[in-house]
């Protein structure tokens, strides 16, 4: 459903939008108990069976867009109930970051092979042939699966000449890497935060919309509206998420229009990430570990050391361009708040971390940007450049390497190319994977000595970035938008950034 603008898409956009309009109005915020109402009108429902179950769960998806948790299912709570605690200009965070709406949930099935009206009710039956465990049989000349025998190998459907065996999942749990997510007593579906990363693909995934994350729109605009200097850090894949026409210099004077008093483009961290992570690799492959892992994807560096703990050691230790940005920002501008802006779930938690100071004081995904600029009736499109916002603004400094960082296979490229600086004799072999089962796959290989002397690449997103979940455009538009934006950077490898000799002080 990645780049197409379904119904569950609209609802999304429309509670991003009154979230934000109710925090830039301000007053007496109980008037979100109207907001159900004003998102799903009329006496018929739309989209369900009851327009009273639909404006409860609109009920729920807007406490989750303030940050607030949802409401237990056996007791009356007003939507309202702890807004006021949330209205702050802070971060307001309470976990979990990922949550099943649970009364919106289909109660999809987990996984099953189903035979379909395609079958021809064929002479060979290849189908009852292959199965394993004899749980297909013919019945009134046609193939019938016996559920309760079947194993969900699925020869069967890789058997049938006419494709009519199909296989059907849950679709959060097919897109969940971490196979963090079954079913509860009900058969709804449940989060085994043990082993959820956060990534956010089920988010996406989820035809019901009955999986939301917890945003920070509503923190975001009181610093904004408390009269802080709040200044963004936009993170590289946001190049053609606010349709082609949009230029940075737009882009920039749309989110100035918000209040922000400034944007910096995240692609400064990544080139000074890449400069890190190159001489990382230099100094402890093979010397001191036999591979090096990229550090920049939370998705992927939590998945390795939840997965693989003893290859902990060998994920970069390089700060991640978020933080990196975040780092700039405050040294060049002391006091102000800082908001990640970006494609990504998991940036909520990294930086909510306690292990290391992150300096970003809240996060936004581009999605929940959009409900902004709705709110204020923006159209980045349309908005007129003011020549003077352009002035002193890091936005545009950034190399082509720190912008690829958005794509697949991004980092380890720039990484490579500044490890072919440092020593140009060494041979540098790198290994991507993105969605975290490839990237689960590859680190067993390493685990196998396949990858000893290389730098890995971990997506936890298809893609990479601009698959994230919080993006807007499609996949594979927004790469190429990232490539055209990339091909516009004076420097082209990271060693070109201007900032780079700031690095050592960001610590």
């Amino acid at each position: 459903m990645r780049g197409i603008y379904t119904s569950v898409t609209d609802i999304r956009r429309k509670v991003f939008t009154e979230v934000a309009r109710l925090a830039y109005e301000g007053g007496d915020y109980s008037r979100i108990e109207e907001l159900p109402y004003k998102i799903i009108p009329g006496e018929v429902a739309t989209y369900r069976d009851s327009i009273f179950l639909e404006r409860a769960i609109v009920g729920e998806r807007l406490r989750l867009s303030i940050g607030l948790p949802l409401r237990p299912m056996d007791a009356h709570a007003p939507i309202s109930e702890g807004i006021e605690e949330s209205a702050i200009a802070e971060k307001y965070y309470d976990p979990p970051l990922v949550n099943i709406i649970k009364f919106a949930c289909n109660s999809c099935p987990e996984k099953r092979y189903f035979v379909t009206d395609g079958c021809q009710g064929c002479l060979a039956h290849p189908c009852t042939v292959v199965c394993p465990k004899g749980a297909i049989s013919i019945q009134h000349g046609k193939s019938v699966i016996d559920e309760s025998k079947c194993i969900k190998c699925g020869r069967c459907k890789d058997a049938c000449s006419y494709n009519a065996i199909i296989k059907q999942e849950r679709p959060c749990a097919a897109a969940c890497g971490m196979d963090a997510i079954s079913s509860d007593a009900l058969g709804r579906a449940t989060i085994d935060y043990d082993k959820c990363v956060s990534c956010g693909q089920c988010i996406v995934s989820c035809p019901f919309g009955a999986i939301s994350d917890k945003g920070q729109i509503f923190q975001v605009i009181h610093a904004i509206t408390s009269g802080q200097r709040v200044i963004a850090a936009i993170a590289p894949a946001y190049a053609g998420q606010f349709g082609p026409k949009v230029t940075p210099e737009k882009l920039l004077s749309a989110i100035r229009m918000l209040g922000f008093d400034n944007v910096t483009e995240v692609a400064i961290g990544a080139d000074f990430c890449t400069i890190d992570e190159a001489h990382d690799f230099v100094k402890k492959v093979p010397a001191e570990q036999p591979f090096m892992a990229t550090s920049c994807c939370p998705a992927w560096s939590v998945m390795a050391k939840k997965c693989f703990p003893e290859f902990a050691p060998y994920i970069s230790m390089a700060l991640t361009p978020m933080v990196l940005t975040a780092r700039l920002i405050k040294k060049m501008h002391k006091n102000c708040k800082v908001v990640f802006i970006g494609p990504c779930s998991a940036k909520k938690l990294e930086a909510s971390r306690r292990t290391i100071r992150s300096d970003v004081d809240f996060v936004l995904t581009f999605e929940e940007l959009m409900g902004m600029f709705a709110a204020k009736n923006i159209d980045p499109e349309t908005v007129e450049v003011d020549p003077n916002v352009l002035r002193d603004n890091p936005l545009g400094l950034a190399t082509a390497a720190g912008r690829g960082f958005a794509v697949s296979n991004g980092v380890a490229s720039a990484v490579a190319d500044v490890i072919r600086e440092i020593d140009p004799d060494r041979e540098v072999k790198i290994m991507s994977a993105q969605g975290l089962r490839d990237c689960k796959k590859m680190l067993t290989l390493a685990k196998a000595g396949k990858y000893d002397g290389y730098l890995l690449e971990g997506m936890g997103c298809p893609g990479g970035c601009v698959a994230g979940a919080g993006t807007i455009a499609a996949p594979t538009k927004s790469a190429a938008m990232v490539a055209l934006h990339a091909k516009k950077a004076e420097g082209k490898v990271a060693t070109d950034n201007p900032y780079k000799i700031v690095i050592d002080r960001l610590d």
